[in-house]
């Protein structure tokens, strides 16, 4: 297997057509974020990643990937992983509700699959336990031949990553009370560990039998003597921290956004892998020229010349959820569309939201209809649906895989259709073809009477005169769709966080007439402007 820096390697490097320059505004990320981790019998870092359906082992020194269990292989959205003394990798598969094991060989069985949200998993002396991240959720021993499994606990709020302490009791954080708790591998009523945290979702132990513990809220890692209830603050990050392990007494610590610290003494970091994006997805350009990156569980404001700043994420008040599709409607305002199926307005700097419509299947693009109306994608069942003053219509069914949505100024709407491989403009409820022959459109934008179409599948930016019927490639090779050769599984729900997740390779435009892109691929965001 091949090592490298980034998680995507072009077959061939990007370009543009005559006329246009392109520009990558944001590093590539070296990972699909950055769930589970654990520290491998060769002492590197094994990083489970959902969005990605992918393990990678990250040198810890050198931040060097490579990917062990690879997008498209057997192993679907793992969250979390451990290892037996004979080097089995055991992982929790979140949106399938199982365990898998990938043997030294590469050989990968399912293990249990009626695990609902299956995420914490560790093994002790010979035994495999794993657990349900959602309220009510359970936790269980794994028969490792295959067969029902004994349970240990049921009606837990959200149990997370956890570990075998010292004592032999089984320690794990519950993320619907902010509390860690500890119980018998035998079973028993569990006793509360400690109280008052940070929303705690990973419990591990250090070489002195201490809990050190990442908290997903407050972005906290905290090291907690089990004896005594004292808490010690290692280090203060970023909300959105997953797990923990450990090189010897070293300390590194997961974040879901993607990045990897090792936590030095005094609260200092050192990086291992930078930050960077899940996917992203839809992009949306404010008046005051900031570009709005939504990215499933993350989202950013993009100043020119800066870094991505975080918006929100899934834990911050007033978000509305897992984002996905996303337009500006005023100062400060957006209208997003969740993997939760809802369409919401949103003012992220005041951390407040309202939803205008919800109950939909698998939504992505939205867009501002003239007179303050919303029109938006509702993929999984083929429609495409309007909003205003609070009563949603439905303009069209029968749609495969709509997606991409535009609206012209005088109202009139265009969808991608991204099975389909064309976008349409939709008459009176039917669907009119404007421009065919494309593979997979995804995200579409209109500009000054041309259509511009992001081709996932192609990757390449298509664009199409409206008037003239003329149309051309603007930048072909685009780090855009998956890797070349690969096709992803589809990604469930994660309730009640989300609902089915996915890919969705967006598009805005800038007042200068940049155009800029969701390089879903490599995880960056590109700006292809006029020369």
């Amino acid at each position: 297997m091949t090592m490298q820096f980034g998680r995507y390697v072009a077959a061939r490097p990007s370009d543009v057509a005559e006329g246009w320059v392109l520009e990558r505004i944001t590093p590539v990320s070296r990972l699909y974020g950055a769930n589970g981790m654990r520290t491998g019998a060769d002492g590197r870092l094994y990083v489970a990643q959902v969005s990605g359906s992918q393990i990678s082992a990250v040198d810890p020194e050198t931040g060097a990937v490579e990917a062990v269990s690879p997008m498209g292989g057997d192993i679907v959205a793992p969250d979390d992983l451990v290892f037996d003394e004979a080097g089995n990798l055991y992982a929790t598969e979140i949106t399938e509700g199982r365990v898998s094991v990938r043997e030294p060989n590469g050989r990968t069985r399912v293990l249990y699959g009626d695990i609902p949200v299956a995420n914490p998993i560790t093994w002790h002396q010979g035994r495999l336990i794993a657990g349900e991240c959602r309220p009510g959720g359970r936790i269980m021993e794994l028969d490792l031949h295959g067969g029902a499994p004994r349970i240990l606990l049921e009606n837990v709020q959200m149990p997370n990553a956890f570990e075998v302490g010292p004592d032999g009791k089984l320690y794990f954080p519950v993320m619907g009370a902010n509390e860690i708790w500890r119980m018998s591998l035998e079973g028993g009523a569990p006793e509360v560990v400690a109280r008052d945290l940070g929303v705690p979702d990973s419990v591990k132990f250090d070489s002195q039998g201490r809990i050190v513990s990442t908290q997903v809220h407050s972005g906290q890692v905290l090291r907690i003597d089990v004896r005594t209830g004292e808490k010690e603050v290692l280090a203060d990050i970023c909300p959105g921290l997953d797990n923990v392990t450990f090189v010897g007494d070293r300390i590194f610590v997961s974040s879901i956004s993607g990045q990897i610290n090792e936590v030095l003494p005094g609260g200092k970091l050192r990086s291992v892998v930078p930050d960077g994006f899940n996917w992203p997805l839809g992009l949306a350009m404010g008046e005051d020229g900031v570009l709005f990156v939504a990215d499933g569980p993350f989202c950013y404001h993009l100043r020119p010349g800066g870094k991505p700043e975080l918006a929100a994420m899934l834990f911050t008040p007033g978000c509305p959820g897992y984002t996905r599709g996303v337009a500006t409607s005023g100062p400060g305002e957006l209208v997003v569309t969740t993997a939760n199926g809802q369409v919401a307005r949103w003012k992220p700097r005041e951390q407040s939201s309202e939803y205008l419509a919800e109950g939909f299947d698998r939504l992505y693009g939205v867009a501002l209809a003239p007179g303050g109306g919303v029109v938006f994608a509702e993929a999984g069942a083929g429609r495409v649906h309007a909003v205003k003053a609070g009563k949603a219509e439905m303009l069209a069914e029968g749609l495969k895989e709509p997606m991409g949505v535009a609206v012209d100024a005088d109202g009139t709407v265009y969808v991608s259709e991204c099975h389909a491989g064309r976008v349409v403009k939709l008459k009176a409820g039917r669907a009119e073809t404007v421009l065919d022959g494309l593979k997979q459109p995804q995200g579409i934008l209109l500009r000054g009477g041309k259509l511009y179409v992001v081709d996932a599948l192609a990757k390449a930016l298509v664009e199409y005169n409206v008037a003239s019927g003329v149309r051309r490639v603007i930048a072909a090779n685009l780090p855009v769709g998956a890797p070349p050769g690969i096709t992803p599984k589809f990604l469930g729900a994660i309730q009640p966080l989300s609902g089915p997740m996915g890919p969705f390779a967006g598009i805005a435009a800038g007042a200068d007439g940049t155009l800029y892109v969701s390089a879903d691929a490599e995880g960056s965001v590109l700006a292809i402007r006029p020369a």
